[in-house]
């Protein structure tokens, strides 16, 4: 009987693979690194080749230390951040930038080459923007595309198929071009809940009348939970799997953890009330509601992303876990941020803290917008700020600094909050879950910055579960997306404020304001 389920998530630097049962239990999880390459400042590149390997190598792992035989498996789930592969007509490799190899196909989501494409298009007025936030960012796929076209005509010309990183991998396993509703809505501004979903306009304003054709894309979309097909006899082969294992549609991968993260309201009201918070290379807040709400610097609101009848929203910060890595990185005693070295100095400020209680990190003030400011500032060539550095290179020096650094970047988690507060939403809870939860200084600061009780899951990856979820139903295992998740969640524990540390941290909020207002002023002179 096929009772389990495979899930794969691609991040920025890893595949990895999941293998759940139908009650939402991960038996085992693999992981593989995949390789990105920096050679201009702003770019960033993957190869696609490179991602479909290692995730048949994660997903081979993962069933092995599972005990899980392909031909049990029902369905497979894949989620992914919103990467751009570009194909020429044959569907090979095509290189993404003058002088890299062909291989280098995709360019990844937080390249940003496109900024001055974003921004004309933001410039413009156009309708469409009323359903990004009243802006476009760099790390979406219009953007991106325009580059491509003016910088690179020649690979332009070659071109046949563009696809965002989630539907490369469910083409790869499938060979169909379908493309999810998840992906197209969020990322490459198409209006699932219009009858048209491409904006003709839209495209002649971004000079791209012929983005469809040039791109292999449909007018029409798979909905989350659906499926796209089934492997291909090759992709089983490659995955471990059988060619009866249902394909999912894709998702992008906050959206996968959003998934997971709610799991148990998704199918009452009480969804509209909770915020999932996704932490990883960057962070992302997202909510559901039934009715569309927006606002400036927000993503979205995008219908029906992954659940039937509702309009999803996003608040996000483009460099969390990145930007901790930075820190540690850039200081003279840091060093490559391994996860030992993260640990050591997480453990000592844990020391640092308990002798030197409100005063540790005091005078330290950070903007965290080192890659830009995608929420609520909605500016991508935004910059960040340290006040109140010393001469002390020491490895306590490098603790006070990544201690508030942590604390910035919360504040920023909480200035999204207020400004989705003002476009009308009203959250009791956060649901938080991705590699953040690894960090006990960001959990302890998710719920004393922001005053919220935080839930943190039990399972033991909620990105994960989400794209499981979502094989549970392409694979008949389950009816429906809210079916799954209450079938599927693992349960929660709550860390609740500590009402004694709110002044200090509402200090802490007021100084950061101020930074944000000094620094505009600073950049008007």
């Amino acid at each position: 009987m096929r009772q389990y389920l495979v899930a794969v998530d691609i991040g920025t630097t890893s595949a990895r693979a999941g293998v759940f049962d139908s009650q939402g239990r991960m038996l085992a999880k693999a992981q593989h690194p995949i390789q990105m390459r920096r050679s201009v400042p702003d770019y960033a590149e993957h190869d696609s080749e490179d991602i479909w390997q290692a995730t048949c190598s994660s997903v081979r792992a993962a069933l092995g230390e599972a005990g899980v035989r392909g031909q049990e498996v029902a369905g497979i789930g894949f989620d992914a951040t919103c990467s751009l592969v570009v194909r020429d007509r044959d569907h090979r490799p095509l290189a993404v930038s003058a002088e890299g190899e062909p291989r280098f196909d995709t360019i990844v989501w937080l390249d940003h080459r496109a900024v001055a494409q974003a921004e004309e298009i933001s410039a413009s007025g156009h309708r469409i923007l009323s359903y990004a936030g009243g802006s476009i960012s760099p790390e979406m796929q219009i953007p991106k595309l325009m580059w491509l076209k003016r910088n690179l005509p020649q690979q332009w010309s070659k071109a046949g198929l563009f696809l965002d990183l989630a539907d490369f991998l469910t083409w790869r396993s499938t060979g169909s071009t379908a493309r999810s509703r998840c992906t197209l809505t969020a990322k490459w501004n198409y209006l699932a809940h219009e009858a048209c979903g491409w904006d003709d306009s839209y495209l002649r304003l971004a000079g791209l009348e012929d983005l469809l054709e040039r791109g292999g894309l449909p007018q029409e979309t798979v909905a989350p939970g659906d499926a796209v097909g089934t492997l291909t006899l090759e992709a089983a082969q490659a995955l471990g799997l059988t060619t009866d294992c249902v394909v999912a549609a894709g998702l992008i991968d906050a959206y996968a953890g959003t998934l997971g993260l709610l799991a148990p309201d998704l199918g009452c009201s009480e969804v509209e009330q909770n915020l999932a918070l996704i932490g990883g290379t960057s962070s992302c807040l997202v909510a559901l509601s039934r009715k569309p709400q927006g606002g400036h610097s927000l993503w979205g609101p995008y219908f029906e992303a992954i659940l039937k009848d509702h309009w999803l929203v996003e608040g996000s910060q483009s460099a969390t876990g990145a930007l901790l890595d930075h820190v540690v990185r850039m200081h003279a005693v840091g060093g490559e941020p391994t996860k030992k070295l993260h640990q050591a100095i997480i453990d000592r400020i844990g020391v640092l803290r308990a002798a030197e209680g409100k005063c540790f990190g005091a005078g330290l003030h950070i903007l965290p917008d080192f890659h830009g400011n995608r929420s609520p500032l909605a500016d991508p060539r935004a910059r960040g700020v340290i006040s109140g550095l010393t001469l002390d290179a020491s490895f306590d020096g490098l603790c006070r600094i990544y201690w508030r650094t942590c604390v910035a970047l919360v504040l920023g988690i909480r200035h999204i909050l207020e400004r989705m507060e003002e476009s009308g939403y009203r959250f009791e809870r956060l649901y938080a879950g991705g590699g953040h939860l690894n960090n006990p200084l960001l959990v302890e600061l998710y719920a004393d910055v922001t005053g919220r009780s935080v839930l943190l899951p039990q399972t033991p990856d909620a990105v994960l579960l989400g794209s499981a979820m979502a094989a549970a139903v392409a694979s008949g295992r389950h009816p429906d997306m809210a079916e799954a998740g209450r079938l599927m969640d693992q349960g929660s524990t709550v860390k609740l404020p500590d009402a004694k540390r709110q002044e200090a941290y509402e200090r802490d909020y007021q100084r950061f304001l101020l930074m944000h207002r000094h620094r505009a002023e600073l950049e008007a002179l």
